[in-house]
């Protein structure tokens, strides 16, 4: 007897609906990638580094916290910081509230690069992504992730200031 139970296995419309997520979930970070790397020499991670830092009053951020915005590890986020300072766009200092805690801090030149990969950048986001969508299916798609994210962590995980 066939049943819809989830030791079923994924069939019929779950599968359709599974598939296509799926396959958005592996081809976007690429695509986000190729754009910024090729316009701005940043991936789509590091992108989000900067961004996080400039959304910031004084552009700062605990690491711990900025690893929490970007659902990364310490280990990842270290080296991109990494590659960030190589180039001028960040640094980090010690908190002068907490000694055990690392800031992250954007510099003029990180904001410089952050100002000069938006406008690309979001021109993609839409290309990709927005534009392909009603105003209706944009607020579907932002209600459906925001459950898909309550249903794998309990916190909010990052959204814009209001």
């Amino acid at each position: 007897m066939a049943s819809d139970g989830p030791d079923d296995g994924l069939t019929g419309e779950a599968l359709e609906t599974w598939s296509a997520f799926a396959t958005v979930l592996e081809w976007l970070p690429p695509a986000l990638d190729a754009q910024l790397l090729r316009d701005a020499e940043l991936t789509h991670f590091e992108y989000g580094i900067l961004f996080a830092l400039g959304n910031e009053p004084g552009g700062t951020l605990r690491m711990r916290v900025l690893a929490a915005y970007a659902n990364s590890s310490l280990s990842r986020l270290s080296r991109a910081m990494s590659r960030l300072e190589a180039r001028g766009w960040a640094r980090r200092e010690p908190d002068p509230v907490d000694g055990r805690s690392t800031l992250a801090v954007l510099t003029a030149a990180g904001r410089a690069k952050l100002v000069e990969a938006t406008p690309g950048h979001v021109q993609t986001v839409h290309r990709l992504v927005l534009g392909a969508l009603t105003q209706a299916q944009s607020r579907q798609l932002r209600e459906i992730s925001r459950r898909i994210m309550g249903a794998i962590r309990e916190d909010d995980g990052w959204r814009p200031a209001s």
